[in-house]
């Protein structure tokens, strides 16, 4: 009798995720890290501090499975305070064991199999596993290179009357883009006209570049109504490992987050929440300062790849920059990347398996910034002693 297969149909064909693997690789090979986007260094003092005590309190056991009233409170404050956006922490805003758990829970509680699902690629590798796990019909809209823009004609193309959910992620991982004003109003104009959902991933809302603005897609009008909001503490915060997110918009969207969320980890980590909330409150110019910080590591970044011979197109947030790796004759990025740590002693990340045709990002590697200045210094010298061709 031959055995079952362990794994279940919707994960079939779904490889682990590359982060983790490029991450092993560093760690084993002993290579400069400039894949997976964590820092070196943590968050403010004064929350690391707010979190110890908060174990100290005893405030170890469940939380309420929505969060404690004290983040849902700070969070509404933060997206009043920086977006406008008057929000009502008993029904409209529930915490989340990250923008991650979010993605999933809002996927999970707002979209039945064959439901359409449009959104822009290059995706985070979670929107792709989730997707094909709750059974949608996935309709791409790519940000091309050189430009990484907004192909709003195809976005035309994609959105129509049996369209479910446009699935936003702004500013964008891993092309950095940050889409406009005029572009947001194109996804408004088109969720309006066809009645469709918005979930938007913004997670990066504050590491934006060379005085560009974020702008919520929920600001526009007619479109709070229809949007649910994702973002963290993580990226913002420098406090990637805590994995403490939220979710806010209207109830009923709110709702649908928690009822997946209390079957899948039904609560989140307590003492972190109160320390969450002490960020949002109390170190609220800390995204700002490390803004500033994180566009000199850019720059510092872009130019020594482009002394490598590896141009860079420029971000305009995120913790990220894309090259092109054709120019140097590999058959693709992930040959590029697999090299990489012997030759240079660098890890980087592939791209092609962020589109739904690999072709499409053949050639595109990631490489992060968020990286400590010595780290990408380091990194730099290594690849420019090293001989990338093929």
């Amino acid at each position: 009798m031959s055995t079952p297969a362990p794994l279940a149909r919707r994960f079939h064909g779904i490889e682990p995720t590359i982060f983790s693997a490029m991450s092993a690789l560093a760690l084993r090979t002993g290579s400069v890290n400039l894949g997976q986007g964590f820092p070196d260094t943590d968050g403010p003092a004064s929350v690391l501090e707010r979190a110890r005590t908060a174990i100290d309190e005893g405030r170890n056991q469940y939380a309420p499975g929505i969060g404690v009233p004290e983040l849902r409170e700070a969070v509404a404050r933060h997206q009043a305070r920086h977006h406008g956006i008057d929000l009502d922490p008993a029904t409209e805003v529930v915490v989340t064991t990250g923008a991650t758990e979010g993605i999933a829970c809002a996927l999970l509680g707002l979209v039945d199999p064959g439901d359409e699902v449009v959104l822009l690629e290059p995706a985070y590798d979670s929107y792709d596993a989730m997707l094909q796990a709750v059974g949608a019909v996935r309709r791409p809209v790519t940000l091309r290179a050189p430009d990484h823009r907004l192909d709003v004609e195809a976005l035309r193309a994609a959105v129509h009357d049996g369209t479910r959910l446009i699935l936003l992620n702004t500013p964008h991982n891993p092309t950095g883009t940050v889409l406009t004003p005029e572009e947001l109003a194109v996804v408004a104009e088109l969720a309006i006209a066809h009645d469709v959902l918005v979930v938007t991933d913004e997670v990066y809302e504050h590491l934006v570049y060379d005085g560009r603005r974020h702008v919520p897609i929920a600001t526009l009008p007619g479109m709070a109504e229809r949007t649910l909001t994702l973002s963290s503490l993580g990226k913002s915060w420098s406090l990637t490992g805590w994995k403490v997110g939220w979710a806010t918009g209207p109830a009923a969207l709110v709702g649908a987050v928690l009822a997946a969320k209390q079957w899948t980890t039904f609560t989140s980590g307590s003492p972190l929440q109160p320390a969450a909330a002490h960020a949002l409150d109390h170190e609220s110019d800390f995204p700002t300062r490390l803004a500033v910080d994180l566009q000199r590591r850019r720059d510092l970044l872009c130019a020594g790849l482009a002394d490598a011979g590896l141009t860079p197109h420029v971000p305009e947030g995120t913790y990220f920059t894309l090259t092109d790796v054709a120019h140097l004759g590999w058959p693709d990025g992930a040959a590029f990347c697999a090299a990489l740590p012997e030759r240079a002693g660098v890890v980087a990340v592939p791209m092609q398996g962020f589109y739904a045709d690999p072709a499409t990002g053949r050639h595109l590697v990631r490489w992060a910034f968020c990286k400590d200045e010595p780290v990408v210094v380091d990194g730099l010298r290594r690849l420019a002693a090293a001989e990338l061709r093929a």
